[in-house]
């Protein structure tokens, strides 16, 4: 009689062992799965014939999906590189007989049209949708900014005229209640985000030195 002998490379072994595709979300993310959840109306428990809330959810998100909010603005006619104001330049600044739009240039910040009565959510729900069950480190929320393409000229002056604005894929880090402005991270090609050590960032970016 012998002992079963394990093989030394038992992991390579299992890994050659593919019976069929999996259900596994083989996608590596710095996000969590709840922050990706919508939120709806709909009791936990309901009655017979209604439709159960894990289905609506699940409804609500692929519908989500499909929406871009560069493309919903183009389509009324807004260009988003236009949504941010820019320095002046009496040089170039076109006549009424050239009937360019705008014959004035942009000067009313886009907080003045803000209006969160109708939010789902409260920032601080929106951050706290970064805590995982059983977890005591944050991760960043998804989420989508108008920023520009030039990071080094948009951190030096973000009103030039060279800078291109576009909705760019971001982390939203942390919420500042005085300034009422949220803090986010752009994403890399692969969707994640990371420091410049390729390190997740959590807790809003604070490191034990601050």
């Amino acid at each position: 009689v012998t002992t079963f002998k394990m093989p030394e490379d038992f992991g390579s072994v299992v890994d050659k062992q593919v019976i069929g595709p999996t259900t596994e979300n083989l996608i590596k993310s710095d996000f969590p799965v709840q922050s990706f959840k919508p939120k709806v109306q709909i009791a936990f428990q309901g009655l017979p014939g209604q439709c159960p809330r894990k289905i609506e959810v699940e409804r609500k998100r692929r519908l989500y999906l499909t929406f871009d909010i560069a493309q919903l603005l183009a389509s009324k006619g807004v260009d988003s590189n236009q949504l941010m104001p820019r320095h002046h330049d009496p040089d170039n600044m076109p006549t009424i007989e050239e009937k360019k739009d705008p014959v004035f240039p942009v000067y009313l910040p886009l907080k003045i049209f803000d209006n969160d009565e109708y939010d789902c959510r409260t920032p601080e729900e929106w951050i706290s949708l970064g805590l995982e069950p059983g977890s005591h480190d944050r991760k960043p929320v998804p989420g989508k900014a108008l920023l520009p393409t030039d990071d080094v000229l948009g951190h030096a002056d973000p009103k030039s005229q060279k800078l291109i604005y576009k909705w760019i894929d971001v982390g939203v880090l942390d919420y500042d209640k005085e300034t009422e402005l949220y803090l986010v991270h752009k994403t890399d090609k692969n969707g994640l985000v990371r420091d410049e050590e390729g390190r997740p960032i959590l807790n809003g970016g604070i490191t034990p030195e601050g």
